[in-house]
Formats: structure tokens, sequence, C-alpha cells
């Protein structure tokens, strides 16, 4: 069982920045992809970025050049690195994770709150 918690989230002006935090559970985390998931009110959740075990990454083309998703399996540890925030980024942010065989992400976090003001 893999267990996901979620940190970092806040209310963040237009421009700033927020750096969220995902710590895992588990003795396999480095072979794990993982993602950051978001939901937005009213809106369907979406997949903002993710990373492979062996650190390719890939992003939505709306967060492209501004956030950044990385791992340190060492903490067992999730980041994204988001940078020039707009309000469209408001959202909950969610940790997931799924085996490499799996096309599905079977674990996922609680969620934490963005909001980002204009």
């Amino acid at each position: 069982q893999v267990q996901l918690v979620e940190s970092g989230g806040g209310l963040v002006q237009a421009g700033g920045w927020l750096r969220l935090s995902c710590a895992a559970s588990g003795r396999t985390f480095s072979n794990y992809p993982m993602a950051w998931f978001r939901q937005a009110p009213g809106k369907e959740r979406e997949l903002v970025a993710a990373i492979s075990s062996g650190g390719s990454t890939y992003y939505t083309d709306s967060v492209k050049g501004r956030f950044t998703i990385s791992r340190d399996n060492a903490k067992k540890t999730l980041y994204l690195q988001m940078n020039s925030l707009i309000p469209e980024d408001t959202a909950v942010y969610y940790c997931a994770a799924r085996s490499r065989s799996s096309m599905k992400y079977d674990y996922w976090g609680q969620g934490t709150q963005v909001t980002v003001s204009s």
C-alpha cells in the first residue's frame, strides 16, 4: 500500500510562486511514475505534470515554462514548483502514483488547495 500526503498549498497573488510537496510511503517509491493533478470547482480533474521513474517529465500546455515537477527518491517526496502563477491555476492539487505496468493512477493524496488571487 502507498500513502501520499500533499503539502505546500496556500493563497498567493498572481505572479507569485508556491512549491507543493508530496510525501510518499512505501519502499518502492522509486519505481512508481508520479503525477500532479488538479481540479477546479465545476471542472473535471486534469493532469498537470507527470514524472517517470527514470525522471522524464510531461506538462500540460498551460503550465509549460512555469511549473517544474521533480522527485527525490531518497526522501520519497514528489515536488511541484509553480512559478508565475495565474488565477486559472486555482484548484485543489492532488499527488498521484501508479505502478509502472498500470495505466491508472491508483494512489492519491487528499489534495492541497492552491488559490491565486488577481
